[in-house]
């Protein structure tokens, strides 16, 4: 029986350091806090694809962002709560 050898490279150094772009952006980015006057929270939820896809449709013809629309949409069902 014969084996096969397999060299393996060295092990991987640190991570690249991020593009100096993105860096600059998270030292100057307006928290959203501050341009809506209201502190926030962040919430993920899970939807189906197909929804998903529709959405986003939607709010591309709209020129809308999906965040703002489901916002308004939470907003129309709790803000009287």
């Amino acid at each position: 029986m014969t084996t096969k050898k397999v060299a393996i490279g060295a092990r991987p150094t640190a991570a690249k350091p991020a593009p100096e772009q993105a860096d600059q952006w998270v030292e100057n980015r307006t928290p959203i806090e501050a341009a809506e006057g209201v502190p926030m929270k962040r919430l993920t939820i899970d939807v189906p694809a197909d929804l998903h896809r529709a959405i986003k449709s939607q709010c591309a013809l709209r020129g809308t962002k999906i965040a703002d629309e489901v916002r308004e949409l939470l907003l129309q069902k709790y803000a009287s709560s």
